[in-house]
């Protein structure tokens, strides 16, 4: 029985980064052809978007706590306002971590991408996340 429990978590796991990776690499995929500002290599249809994505949400379960206790003076200055700055500094370290096949210019386009992001781990965990973990379906 327990080692069905311990699966079950796994799964719900594995789930869980699925779906995220997935809308990452959507978002990122979607906000590259709209705008110039953002530049992924096209090169294996999406691959490097599939990483990009993989990098983002592995800093924002490792980095990001950590950069919103180092931040929360200002975030709570500003009223959460800078909250997504947090998120601009995640991009912005993707970006730096695979040099010239995820490119980002311009801070308006990354404060954008940063609010999408930032709905959709809402949105996610609110509607699909929680929901299925709950319910005990996998």
């Amino acid at each position: 029985m327990r080692a069905f429990v311990i699966n079950n978590q796994k799964i719900n796991d594995f789930i869980d980064w699925l779906i995220y990776i997935i809308s990452y690499t959507i978002i990122l995929i979607t906000v590259s052809i709209l705008f110039d500002s953002i530049y992924i290599d096209n090169t294996y249809f999406g691959f490097w978007a599939l990483i990009a994505s993989i990098i983002i949400y592995i800093l924002n379960r490792t980095i990001k706590p950590i950069l919103f206790i180092l931040t929360l003076p200002i975030t709570g200055l500003t009223l959460g306002l800078f909250y997504p700055f947090i998120n601009v500094f995640i991009l912005k370290i993707a970006d730096f971590i695979l040099g010239l096949h995820f490119q980002t210019d311009g801070i308006f386009i990354l404060f954008f991408v940063a609010i999408l992001i930032s709905i959709l781990n809402f949105l996610m965990d609110k509607l699909i996340v929680e929901p299925i973990v709950k319910r005990g379906d996998l």
